[in-house]
């Protein structure tokens, strides 16, 4: 059996289930010995004990398989299938997910501040077809370059994982070298890489008939892309991929590229020193109350926009919320009570919910009536579209509220996650559960009294159940309903068909409690699972609102200003400062501003000047934080800017 499946896994680390533990064997032994540091050891019997294993309790997989991924290995959970209780012969076991660098929903893998984006690069001939997503966002993406941009587009998307032709594997790991080397390259078979079965793939996913809602349908690298990603989710998940319910046309030429070396030398989301994000613009920038706005914003940061419009509606949203103080600090509290909606509906779909991610979720979703009641005041355009397309969602609030106990437990097992009034036939199973003793003793109570006999014992025991016992004195008055069940030396014991009864109802009221339970539970994700769509789109706005937020509190704060963005071919800053430098100086320390005039036609060069440490580098990239930042829609730290 373990032969088998690992040979439908052969990339990956096998986790099988024996158990009470999870086993490694042979070469994965190995491994998992050396990363995760478990005592390698044979087993000693015949054949077997030339076999290497390492195990761990299955409980403790939380925190071992973590480890495996972030080291860049593919692990394949293995797990048993049946209850071995009543299983005939081997107990049937299975592949329940594949958890890769680029695919993963565990928290313990998930950095709340970033994607984990897995690509899929397909080159045809002049043309190379990208698509990237992230399974835990629901983000999916498509689009096509010329093949020299590749190198390009992995640094600007920077995912964990990039998929590729076996034909190609050599040719993308050289360009991911240059790049950064710890992204893994995971290499698929070149049948996958078809048109037909591709964009067949989309549209059962999409439950479409064609492409062209998404505007990618004449993308046909791109589709091809984007397929063998969907493929390899389906492979790696073995669950439902619903909350993947579309994807969109991404568009490169809308955004600046920064290459390697422009965001290393700027420290635009990591500083040079030790590779942290403190020290870098995104630290002093991101003052986000949500996962969704910081991973927004990170995204805003790393792409500036290239097109005057959308930087101006940008830039017009945080001016009406830097004026509007008491506003914006309400729409902070608010955005403070709101969990990642994101990754709590992918969560959801995918049926790796617990109940307590099922409360988090409404408790957010309560929020956005009092976001949208804040937002009515404001005027400007794109705020506006976020208040009138936010979806209160009342009736799903109202059917968790109905459904589910305010402070659940982490896990079904655990029980009492349903509501008292939800369901009668529950109420009833929690009734005779909690209150068995009492039944009992009433009916030992009633039976004397029906019987005479002041001596009646109700009892239980593991082997013959609930009786009632009676000594052979008083075998004379044993009422007629009453059908023998054992002979002892002393006495009888006896059934009636109302014990009978209620000791089916209780010796199966925990089992039956933990079904209905569950049985319910999964109903209501279902239920919410149809509402994704909404949820994610309720997700993208309220992002948007908390990085306006987040850039109008920066303003205020360190004291930013608007910029004037134009179409014309100069640079004209007045008392400029550096954004992170400002912010480290030591107490007493003052950071001296400075002019920056500059343009296409008379004043193209800066000739600049001093000794070592004097500032040289700090004005050159000053200028530049400045000119990025008002492409990102954000307020400048300056006197004016042009």
């Amino acid at each position: 059996q373990y032969r088998k499946i690992k040979e439908a896994n052969p990339d990956t680390v096998l986790f099988f289930r024996v158990g009470d533990f999870f086993e490694t064997f042979d070469e994965d032994a190995k491994t998992a010995s050396k990363v995760l540091g478990i005592t390698l050891t044979k087993r000693s019997n015949g054949a077997a004990g030339d076999v290497p294993l390492a195990g761990f309790p299955h409980h403790a997989i939380d925190s071992y398989l973590p480890k495996l991924v972030r080291a860049g290995y593919r692990v394949a959970v293995c797990e048993q299938m049946e209850n071995p209780k009543f299983a005939k012969g081997i107990v049937k076991r299975e592949v329940v997910e594949v958890v890769t660098p680029g695919v993963t929903l565990s928290d313990k893998l998930l950095d709340h501040k970033k994607n984990n984006y897995l690509m899929a690069i397909f080159i045809s001939e002049e043309i190379a077809g990208i698509s990237f997503c992230d399974i835990s966002t629901a983000e999916f993406y498509c689009y096509q370059v010329s093949p020299d941009k590749i190198i390009q587009q992995i640094e600007s998307i920077n995912p964990s994982e990039i998929l590729a032709q076996k034909k190609d594997k050599d040719l993308i790991s050289n360009y991911v070298n240059k790049v950064n080397p710890s992204i893994r390259v995971s290499k698929l078979d070149d049948w996958i890489f078809n048109l037909d079965y591709t964009t067949e793939l989309l549209k059962i996913q999409f439950k479409t008939t064609t492409l062209k809602g998404f505007g990618i349908e004449n993308l046909s690298a791109g589709i091809v892309a984007s397929g063998a990603i969907l493929n390899y989710l389906q492979e790696t998940q073995k669950a439902n991929l619903s909350h993947l319910s579309k994807i969109s046309l991404h568009n490169p030429s809308e955004y600046m590229t920064l290459d390697h070396s422009t965001k290393r030398n700027l420290e635009i989301t990591y500083s040079m020193q030790d590779g942290g994000r403190e020290g870098s613009l995104i630290s002093i920038l991101d003052k986000t109350q949500t996962a969704m706005g910081a991973r927004l914003l990170k995204k805003w940061i790393s792409a500036p926009l290239r097109k005057l419009e959308p930087i101006q509606a940008r830039l017009d949203s945080v001016e009406e919320i830097v004026q509007n103080k008491s506003i914006r600090k309400n729409l902070i509290t608010h955005l403070k009570e709101i969990g990642d909606l994101e990754r709590l509906i992918s969560r959801i779909c995918t049926a790796r919910a617990n109940p307590r991610e099922i409360v988090a979720l409404k408790s957010s979703l309560k929020k956005i009536p009092l976001l949208i009641e804040e937002m009515n005041s404001l005027k400007v355009r794109t705020i506006r579209q976020i208040a009138d397309t936010l979806s209160p969602m009342e009736k799903l609030v109202q059917v968790i509220e109905n459904a589910v106990v305010d402070f659940p437990p982490l896990s079904l097992i655990d029980g009492g996650v349903i509501k008292y009034g939800f369901s009668p036939e529950l109420d009833e199973l929690r009734d005779i559960s909690i209150h068995g003793k009492d039944w009992i003793a009433n009916l030992q109570k009633q039976e004397r009294e029906r019987t005479g006999i002041s001596s009646l014992k109700v009892n239980f025991n593991k082997v013959f159940g609930y009786y009632i016992e009676i000594s052979n004195a008083n075998k004379d008055k044993i009422p007629s309903d009453y059908m023998r069940k054992q002979t002892l030396v002393n006495s009888e014991r006896y059934i009636t068909p109302e014990l009978k009864e209620y000791e089916d109802k209780i010796l199966n009221a925990e089992e039956r409690i933990y079904e209905l339970e569950s049985q319910l539970f999964n109903h209501l994700r279902i239920s919410v699972a149809e509402q994704a769509e909404t949820i994610q789109q309720n997700a993208k706005l309220i992002a948007m609102l908390d990085c306006f937020i987040s850039f109008a509190e920066c303003a205020v704060e360190f004291n930013y200003v608007k910029p004037e963005v134009n179409d014309s071919g100069s640079i004209d800053i007045i008392e400029g400062r550096h954004p992170v430098v400002e912010r480290i100086l030591q107490p007493g320390e003052k950071f001296t501003s400075n002019n920056c005039k500059i343009d296409n036609e008379e004043n193209q060069i800066i000739l600049l000047t001093g000794p070592n440490m004097a500032g040289k580098s700090v004005y050159l990239r000053q200028t530049g934080l400045i000119v990025l930042l008002a492409q990102i829609g954000c307020f400048v730290p300056a006197k004016s800017a042009k």
